[in-house]
This record gives structure tokens, C-alpha cells and sequence, in this order.
């Protein structure tokens, strides 16, 4: 670990983190953990040694000019902090970077940690993966855990999948063997408009962390990005008849299998979203990052909060192994909870053709739990998931 700044004092802070990679279809997850930093300014106070978890053959430095002057950026992953909140602030722990290519489990006891040394109260991981979803319906959305408990108490899915995973269902496991609670933040993306960006899912996984997190977060121009998406994406749709009536198809899949959740708890929740952005006065209030100051991070010594005591840390056993893949995330094509559907940003070209069929429950087009190595290309009818992002390598993650 390479401190970049003294690690600050938090209030009641949750660590939320995405990887770039084979778990980021659309780059939907990081892009969303970048506004988050981007929005409430973060502060970078730690990274990881990029010689210890990643091929450079695979994911290679860059060289800027900076005043003249020749700097080097390696790929890795960074921890920042913010402040949010007004009245009852809130800290959260961003982690952004990219899936590691070695050693996967060193690179989790090393953000758990972090995790336990900052207090950090609840673990969120965020990914997006590949699926039989029609770009013209919100973006299915699942929230899943490894901890019985927390599934019921936080009304999500207790996961039961199997198969290859990435470094988002390691993490969660890891982070069950040291008792720290995990969920994870599934966005489904639509296969036959797969290249990133996606600001229509990355919206969609943003608006289901405020409902689990219970703070309102700024989303500056994503909504009109993720309308101006959707409107580029109907027009090359509309330009193929094939892939036209793929779309339709999809849809009328989609509309089937969801129409008990157009009432219910999926209409409570958006309501409750809509009254938490219309009176700014209830709850958390809006997310203020703080700026200045001599300790910006300090715990406020009102709070009387203690740090929960130190989970055991896992050994070189506890992370599951790469070689065999743990219960990780699944993303159900129907039945998900539904979004307030967002016409959304002009981007990504769609191909000819695509996967036709349903997928059982909690699996992606190919079965397994994320999108497919190698970066995503169009489906085809025949069914096969595409590719997504760059998979880890033989010795990463299967």
C-alpha cells in the first residue's frame, strides 16, 4: 500500500467500490463511483502498489506532459473520501480502479484493511454485466449479498450463483469471512449496444445505491445524458430492421414477465425517491462535500460513535480462490426491481443481430456471472453472451 496522506477519521462511513474490467459492462459501475468523486470532490489519501496486483502487458502505463515536464501514470486502484450530508453528515470511502491481474487475494486484505482502519461500516460493490435487456425499459438492477441477515433486513437477494466470477463476487466473499457487511450493485446492459459509455445504467445503479444508502446524491447531467443515449440508440435501431425486431421482442418479454412490479414496492420506492429530491429538509439532505478546514475528516466528537470491534482479518485461505469460483452476484432478467425509465446518451453503435431467449434466473446470456472476457462485442442470435471489458488473466480470477 503506498499512503499518498495521513488516513482521516470518519463519521459512520460506507465503502463504495467498482473495477474496471470484466465486471463493468458499458464501464456502467466505474463510470458511476467517478461521479460520485467527481461530484462531491474526493480526496485521494491512499493507493495500491500497481507492481503487486497488475500485468502491464495488460493494462499499460501512460505518459502526459505536465508543464513540460514527462510523468508516468500506472494503473491501479485509489481510495478518496467525501463528506456528505448536511445536518447528520456522512463519510463514504470511494475505491476506483481496474481488476487486478495477480493475487487477488493480498489486493482484498488489503482494502479490508483499509475497511477496518477507517471504520467503514458496510461494503457496496458496484458492477454491470451483460444481458438479454432491451435498451428502451429502465435497467434491471439487483441487489445481492452473501449474508442471510442482511438479506432480509435490507430486502435483497441472498445469492445463489455459481460459476466463474471476478474480483466484485471475491471481494463480497472476502468481506463475508471478515465480517464486514457486502452487497453488490448489479446493472444489466442491454448486449447489443455493448461499448461504454452507458450513462442509462450507470444512472440506474446510482439511483438503487441512494435507496440503499439513504443519501441523495447529485446527478449533475447523467439524466439528460442517458436520454440523448437512448434517443442514438433508437435511431441506429431503427436503421435495421433485424435488430428492430429483436428489440421489440425483448420488450415484449420484458413488459410480460414485469407487469406485477408496476405496483407494489417498485411504485414505493420511486416514490419515496421522488419525495427524498423534492424536500431536501427530510432525511440526510442533500450531499455537501466539505472543503477547507484544518481536519475536514475528523469525527465529530458529539457523535459518541465507537469504531466496531477488528474482524478477523482473512488468511491466505479465507478469500475463496480464483481456481473455483464462490456464490457470487446474479442479475435476474425479469422481476428485477423496476427503474424510472430514462430515455437515455448517444453513444454505442448496435450491430446486426442478437441474442434471442431468456436466461434462467440470476445468470447472463453465457451462464456465468458476468459478461465474458474480452471486450463486448454485439451478440448474436444464436445466443451467446458477448464478451465485455478484458477478463482477468489465467492466473487472476478462474
Amino acid at each position: 500500500m503506498i499512503e499518498l496522506e495521513g488516513v482521516p477519521e470518519l463519521i459512520d462511513p460506507v465503502m463504495v467500490a467498482a473495477f474496471e474490467g470484466w465486471n463493468d459492462a458499458g464501464d456502467a459501475a466505474s463510470t458511476a463511483v467517478a461521479h460520485l468523486d467527481r461530484e462531491w470532490k474526493g480526496e485521494v489519501f491512499a493507493a495500491l502498489d500497481a507492481e503487486d496486483y497488475y500485468d502491464f502487458q495488460v493494462n499499460r502505463p501512460t505518459v502526459f506532459l505536465d508543464n513540460g515536464v514527462r510523468k508516468i501514470t500506472w494503473p491501479t486502484t485509489r481510495l478518496s473520501v467525501v463528506r456528505v450530508g448536511g445536518g447528520k453528515p456522512r463519510d463514504l470511502v470511494l475505491v476506483r480502479g481496474i481488476e487486478p491481474s495477480m493475487r487477488w487475494r493480498s489486493f482484498c486484505n488489503e482494502l479490508l484493511a483499509f475497511a477496518h482502519e477507517l471504520g467503514v461500516e458496510m461494503v457496496v460493490i458496484l458492477g454491470a454485466l451483460l444481458g438479454d435487456t432491451p435498451h428502451t425499459r429502465p435497467v434491471p438492477v439487483s441487489g445481492v449479498t452473501s449474508d442471510p441477515d442482511l438479506a432480509r433486513t435490507m430486502d435483497l437477494e441472498e445469492t445463489r450463483y455459481e460459476g466463474p466470477t471476478g474480483i466484485v463476487g471475491i471481494l463480497q466473499e472476502a468481506c463475508t469471512h471478515a465480517g464486514v457487511p457486502a452487497v453488490s450493485l448489479w446493472a444489466a446492459v442491454p448486449h447489443y449496444v455493448s461499448q461504454p459509455p452507458n450513462p442509462k445504467a450507470t444512472l440506474a445503479l446510482l439511483n438503487r445505491l441512494e435507496d440503499l444508502i439513504g443519501l441523495r446524491i447529485p446527478l449533475g447531467e447523467l439524466p439528460e445524458d442517458a436520454r440523448a443515449w437512448q434517443v442514438g440508440v433508437d435511431q441506429l435501431a431503427a436503421e435495421d430492421s433485424e435488430v428492430a425486431e429483436y428489440v421489440q421482442t425483448l420488450e415484449e418479454a420484458r413488459d410480460t414477465a414485469e407487469l406485477p412490479e408496476a405496483s407494489g414496492e417498485a411504485i414505493a420506492r420511486e416514490f419515496e425517491r421522488y419525495l427524498r429530491r423534492r424536500e431536501p429538509g427530510t432525511g440526510p439532505g442533500p450531499g455537501v462535500a466539505t472543503e477547507g478546514g484544518d481536519s475536514p475528516f475528523l469525527r465529530d466528537p458529539g457523535s459518541g460513535r465507537t469504531r466496531p470491534p477488528k474482524p478477523e482479518q482473512p488468511g491466505p485461505e479465507s478469500v475463496p480462490g480464483t481456481e473455483s469460483a464462490p456464490e457470487a452476484e446474479s442479475v435476474p432478467e425479469a422481476g428485477a426491481e423496476p427503474e424510472t425509465e430514462v430515455d437515455a446518451p448517444e453513444g454505442g453503435s448496435v450491430p446486426d443481430g442478437g441474442a434471442t431467449g431468456e436466461n434462467p434466473p440470476g445468470e447472463n446470456p453465457s451462464g456465468g456471472e458476468g459478461p465474458s472476457d474480452g471486450r463486448p462485442d454485439a451478440g448474436g442470435p444464436d445466443g451467446e453472451e458477448p464478451e465485455n471489458g478484458e477478463g482477468p488473466g489465467d492466473d487472476s480470477g478462474k
